[in-house]
């Protein structure tokens, strides 16, 4: 319990998928200027040194964030320009894209002064990382089960409502709780937008996931998901979002900003999207 470090996998395939979802939605809810109650429930360290020790022994930021990075010029859309200005604030001075927030700095680049954003942690270390590496005073950080945290928050005095639930999975009950608090957040604030990654395993557990999902107690649900193209014999053979109450038009073009990077010689993957509950 609670061995599980983003460090290894800090700007993998996963996290560009995520945090695209995350950027385009931001960017989407803040074209209106009322204030968005912001809620990431696994906040982990905040910021990722790619050159690190950790990051290096497993090098999965090669085979995803590296490789956008690397045609960065050639992505001109609007919705890549407002991705990549985090990465960017970051890497400033050079070429080389070696520091990758996590999803509390995303969140922080674009927080507004209108807007509020609490952050949960329950590993104890992690949690100290994050009091140190997010920048943004008013930030309400949080060392607990995010899931719960969530829940006793809702609904928020904001007018509108983000939430990123992304657990790392590494308890199998991870699958049936995360359904269950998205059901139940719904429950207590409808008009929430809410975001839910998950890992795509060979052993299927994720759809412990699906199906509580698709059961119906909270809608609308989008899912998109990028699948490998060469997916390894053991392990992630794609990843996932769940996206409750998505933006209009958001699943089109999440899929237009990611299909320039989904070739066999960039993120190597399919992506493919659905209503998991339909409108």
């Amino acid at each position: 319990m609670l061995s599980y470090l983003h460090a290894y996998h800090a700007g993998n395939i996963a996290d560009v998928q995520k945090h695209a979802a995350l950027s385009l939605t931001l960017s989407m809810m803040q074209a209106k200027p009322s204030a968005i109650a912001c809620f990431d429930t696994h906040a982990g360290r905040g910021l990722y040194d790619l050159q690190d020790e950790r990051a290096r022994k497993t090098a999965e930021a090669d085979s995803g964030i590296q490789r956008v990075w690397a045609v960065r010029n050639t992505l001109v859309s609007d919705d890549w320009q407002h991705f990549l200005q985090p990465l960017e604030a970051l890497n400033r001075g050079g070429s080389e894209l070696r520091y990758y927030p996590g999803s509390p700095r995303w969140f922080c680049h674009w927080k507004r002064a209108q807007d509020a954003l609490t952050l949960f942690e329950l590993h104890s270390n992690e949690n100290d990382q994050l009091h140190r590496k997010v920048p943004v005073p008013d930030v309400r950080i949080c060392h607990e089960d995010g899931l719960k945290g969530l829940l006793r928050s809702l609904p928020p005095a904001a007018p509108r409502l983000l939430v990123l639930m992304d657990p790392s999975y590494e308890i199998r009950s991870d699958y049936a709780d995360t359904a269950r608090t998205l059901a139940r957040a719904w429950r207590q604030c409808r008009h929430g937008v809410y975001l839910v990654w998950y890992p795509i395993l060979l052993d299927g557990g994720h759809q412990v996931l699906l199906d509580r999902v698709a059961e119906g107690q909270a809608g609308p649900v989008i899912r998109h998901e990028l699948r490998l193209q060469s997916p390894p014999e053991r392990g992630m053979i794609g990843s996932g979002m769940l996206v409750l109450n998505p933006p209009w038009q958001w699943q089109h073009r999440l899929e237009a900003m990611l299909a320039p990077v989904c070739g066999a010689d960039m993120l190597a993957s399919t992506q493919q999207w659905d209503w998991l509950v339909p409108e």
